[in-house]
């Protein structure tokens, strides 16, 4: 099954709230014929994106190669918050990596929210940035343990930008039931990602990055130069960057091996009016503690949107809406004569240990995916680290390489039969509580 087209209509957006309340580029043409460049990326999402906008400002002609539009995958229909640190957090990473390494990943990670914030003010990008994103837990226990992990980031990382909640406090922040407590992260926040991808998209094809939409890449050729093959043409490029996350395909075994696809849903309601307070009484964005996050925040124009649900088929199921409402309606209960306007799903990238996979396939060949949730900040971060390669700066790029991305087990034919049968059995745990 082909992911590009599996759940979507060739060259349009998703009905999703994010597409219907932006300004699009006009369709860029595909490409016809054979170019050259010095880079070709594949993918345009934030680390094609963030990639060609670096390095079209070092002087570089850039290739960017979208087999749908600008902004078609995860990175236009995601949660849109941008969190801090890495997706796993730094006491994991301290037991997995060693103290000394997971500090620098800790920084890295704190690179990457600098960096998208840079990028709007540097480009006039109106992503409608608020800063704040509240974990909440469902037990006095994992309240407990929240409040452990503040202290940690303060004590062992001078981070002083969480506040911890107690029960009272988090239902004064988030009048959920369902939630007893939780910590607030004011160094993080929440945007709208296909504003910043469409946005990005503007800054780099005004550096001189050449884009091409609706072109689907069909081969790869390593070597000096390297070439791209699509359906009806081909770039010769000194480099190649690739930057398709969930969309991979069996472009690339190497990286495939390693970086799952899974499915994800989100659904806006109608605008609640003065019946925001219900939900959020400050404009921040929650994510839960359950294995299969719920997260939600407020809309510009005052809406729930919130992401939860799970499927683990590759196809999206046929109600969506009736998908996330479930989840939504056990954290909000009280919002059971909410409308739901529009509900979309994408497809995200996951790795074993839930941290992104950058790689080297070839001296001239990067390839960069996997964020398991946490792309907002790391994705745009990967591109720069790989344009930085590209040009010989590749201390960021190899120490992101670095981290452990084993590969899923069974080969092809099992992977997603063995993913399915992970995600039911932690879904279970979570409902029975164990």
């Amino acid at each position: 099954m082909n992911l590009l087209d599996a759940n979507d209509r060739p060259g349009t957006y998703p009905g999703s709230w994010y597409a219907a309340t932006v300004d699009p580029l006009p369709p860029l043409p595909p490409l016809r014929g054979e170019v050259t460049a010095d880079v070709c990326i594949v993918g345009a999402g934030f680390t094609g994106l963030s990639a060609a906008l670096h390095l079209a400002e070092a002087g570089l002609k850039v290739v960017l190669l979208e087999a749908q539009r600008v902004g078609f995958g995860a990175s236009g229909r995601n949660g849109g918050q941008l969190g801090s640190g890495q997706r796993q957090d730094q006491e994991v990473l301290e037991k997995m990596l060693g103290r000394d390494d997971a500090a620098l990943y800790w920084r890295l990670g704190e690179e990457a929210k600098d960096l998208v914030r840079s990028l709007m003010t540097r480009h006039d990008i109106d992503a409608a940035y608020r800063p704040g994103v509240a974990w909440t837990g469902f037990s006095d226990s994992e309240t407990a343990h929240l409040h452990h992990y503040a202290d940690f980031l303060e004590d062992r990382y001078g981070y002083t930008e969480v506040e911890k909640l107690d029960a009272a406090a988090c239902h004064a922040l988030c009048p959920s039931p369902a939630y007893k407590g939780g910590i607030l992260d004011m160094g993080a926040g929440h945007l709208h990602p296909l504003r910043l991808a469409l946005g990005l998209a503007r800054a780099a094809i005004a550096a001189g990055v050449t884009i091409h939409e609706e072109t689907r890449v069909t081969g790869l050729t390593e070597g000096r130069p390297a070439t791209v093959q699509t359906a009806r043409g081909k770039v010769t490029a000194e480099h190649v960057i690739l930057a398709c996350n969930g969309y991979l395909g069996g472009l690339e075994p190497r990286v495939a091996t390693r970086v799952m696809p899974i499915n994800n849903f989100v659904a806006a309601t109608e605008p609640l009016g003065s019946r925001t307070a219900e939900v959020l009484t400050r404009d921040v964005a929650v994510a839960d503690t359950k294995f299969v996050v719920n997260y939600f925040r407020l809309s510009e124009d005052g809406r729930l949107l919130f992401g939860g649900g799970e499927s683990y088929g590759y196809r999206f199921p046929t109600d969506i809406a009736a998908k996330v409402r479930k989840p939504m309606l056990e954290i909000f209960p009280h919002l059971q004569d909410v409308k739901i306007t529009h509900a979309w799903g994408g497809t995200l990238a996951i790795t074993m240990k839930r941290l992104p996979h950058l790689a080297r396939l070839a001296p001239n060949m990067l390839s960069a995916s996997g964020y398991s949730g946490h792309g907002v900040g790391t994705a745009v971060h990967s591109g720069l680290l790989a344009a930085k390669a590209i040009q010989g700066e590749a201390e960021g790029f190899d120490a992101m390489s670095r981290l452990p991305t084993p590969r899923f087990p069974g080969g092809p034919a099992m992977r997603h039969p063995l993913l399915i049968l992970a995600m039911t059995w932690f879904s279970l745990r979570d409902r029975l509580g164990i």
